[in-house]
């Protein structure tokens, strides 16, 4: 019998009969693998099993935990090591290699989490260059939580925990190798993605009883972050410019004014907010 990762992959779905195949087929190197659906309408679930894979379902009740946390509290597992991956996203072989060389550490205990960078495909490229994206996504059960904050009237994010890293009881490691995010569905569906996660966002921003507490979930980049002016701007100039989106031609354009256009979104709709919030 071929030898695994000892490592239980979680991997996240809603609706994602498009790609969950091609993320399947990239994990053949861990030892259990675990599709985590959502009420998928579409055939999603019908391919999961098709392959051979084992679903679990989870049905939000509008509460904490939300699906990740509520998956390490309640999902039972053969190991101890959880991967966590999107159905748009897979182990780069690099990655593989170096969780190879890594087991007898992950088997001690000495971190309690990594971080892994994504390879990000925008617009049909894999980028090279520009902003990244990292990922708290190989965790130890028991030594890591995700944060809850006030955010069940926030409009964005629903089941789904926002955009923090989960909080470690002990020392986080980074990995060299990454994770290739490669999402199928039209470009609309990133728009309106990131149209929600920035109503989200402003809710955080401007609502007393969770904005003390969110800032304070936020890594120090993002705090520091937080205070620049003209962020859109200035997002653009670093991702473009600085870090070498331009490399990437036209995608790296693309990404870059894409997520500055994220920025410009959160800042008109705290504006809003705070419009209504002096009304009233």
């Amino acid at each position: 019998m071929t030898k695994k990762l000892p490592i239980s992959v979680l991997v996240q779905t809603k609706n994602e009969e498009r790609g969950i195949a091609d993320c399947l087929s990239g994990l053949s190197d861990f030892a259990e693998i675990i599709v985590v659906d959502s009420n998928s309408t579409d055939n999603t679930v019908g391919i999961v099993r098709e392959l051979g894979f084992a679903v679990e379902n989870f049905d939000w009740d509008g509460r904490y935990p939300k699906k990740k946390q509520w998956q390490l509290d309640n999902l039972v597992t053969k190991y101890k090591w959880i991967l966590f991956i999107d159905a748009d996203e897979t182990p780069t072989n690099e990655l593989v290699s170096e969780l190879w060389k890594r087991c007898d550490e992950l088997e001690s205990g000495r971190f309690s989490a990594y971080d892994i960078e994504l390879d990000y495909v925008f617009a049909g490229k894999q980028l090279q260059y520009g902003h990244r994206v990292v990922k708290r996504a190989l965790v130890q059960r028991g030594e890591v939580s995700f944060p809850v904050i006030n955010d069940l009237n926030a409009p964005g994010m629903g089941e789904l925990e926002g955009h923090y890293q989960p909080v470690s009881k002990g020392d986080v490691a980074a990995l060299k190798g990454r994770i290739r995010h490669d999402d199928k569905d039209p470009v609309h569906t990133w728009f309106e993605r990131h149209n929600k996660y920035s109503e989200w966002e402003a809710y955080l921003r401007t609502h007393p009883s969770v904005k003390k507490d969110a800032a304070a979930r936020r890594s120090v980049q993002g705090r520091l972050f937080d205070k620049v002016p003209l962020k859109p701007l200035v997002f653009f100039l670093y991702a473009y410019l600085i870090r070498g989106g331009f490399r990437d031609g036209r995608a790296g354009f693309d990404y870059a004014f894409a997520l500055s256009s994220y920025y410009w979104q959160i800042g008109m709709k705290v504006r809003e907010l705070e419009r209504q919030n002096a009304v009233n």
